[in-house]
């Protein structure tokens, strides 16, 4: 059952709000584990940019909460006072809305155009940043490794800043997807051949690796052509760049060379 509390404002004007119900904070929260969004189907967004992007590419929603009149009168989200949203909310200082969405179900990979593998990436600011990215330079499909982050990870969705809703993210067995398909796999690693005298495919499957250790043995076996973003500082000791800041690089490279 919705309770609703009152406020006054300026000039008495009375204001209503939804109290949430214990069983909703648990089922809202409870999402910010992957056991229960998986057997649930359901992931959370917050903020009115990611809110509205998800929105407007058809996700539906599940629940929506605004502390914001607009949201309210414009969207048809559920009012709820700054201390209500405290209380279903997963980050430090929230936003002004919060919205929980059934996961979409994207169609089947198509074995064309540039795809981007992710091959462990635990990072959900990285999986965040590189969907965003991926948005920006118009590829369509990400595939990932069953131990790569969930994409529905709520820091994940944050970070996508609403490009989940125009980016598909499979996850596959990787090793079995690279050794099957009929584009040619270009891997990201420290001793390949410069990507500035490389030429680069119009289409094929970009493979970046994990944060610490790179691509993994198994699937480095499955590369056809390899590929490193070459080091120009005088004393040539950086590690290695981070891999959202890597993926930016290729991925621009990719449209720069082919012009697609």
């Amino acid at each position: 059952m919705r309770v609703l509390i009152k406020r006054y404002g300026l000039l008495s004007i009375q204001k209503y709000y939804i109290l949430i119900s214990k069983s909703q904070i648990k089922s809202i929260t409870g999402l910010q584990q992957k056991k229960y969004r998986d057997s649930s189907g359901l992931f959370v967004a917050e903020g009115p940019k990611v809110i509205s992007e998800l929105l407007g590419a058809g996700f539906e929603a599940h629940y929506y909460f605004s502390t914001r009149d607009s949201d309210s009168e414009d969207h048809g989200a559920t009012p709820i006072s700054e201390g209500e949203l405290k209380k279903i909310s997963s980050l430090k200082t929230p936003n002004t809305s919060l919205a929980v969405f059934h996961q979409p179900k994207y169609p089947v990979i198509q074995q064309t155009g540039l795809i981007l593998a992710l091959d462990a990436i635990r990072d959900p600011g990285n999986l965040g940043t590189i969907i965003r990215l991926c948005d920006w330079f118009g590829v369509e499909q990400i595939v990932c490794s069953a131990d790569t982050v969930d994409c529905f990870n709520p820091k994940v969705i944050q970070a996508t800043m609403g490009s989940i809703a125009r980016v598909g993210v499979h996850y596959v067995d990787l090793d079995s997807f690279l050794r099957n398909t009929t584009l040619e796999v270009i891997g990201a690693v420290m001793d390949g051949t410069p990507v500035y005298e490389t030429k680069l495919p119009s289409e094929g499957i970009l493979v970046m690796g994990n944060e610490a250790n790179g691509i993994s043995e198994t699937i480095n076996k499955a590369l056809q052509l390899r590929i490193t973003i070459p080091r120009f500082g005088a004393a040539q000791e950086t590690e290695s760049l981070n891999v959202a800041t890597a993926t930016a690089i290729l991925l621009n490279e990719f449209r720069r060379s082919t012009g697609k």
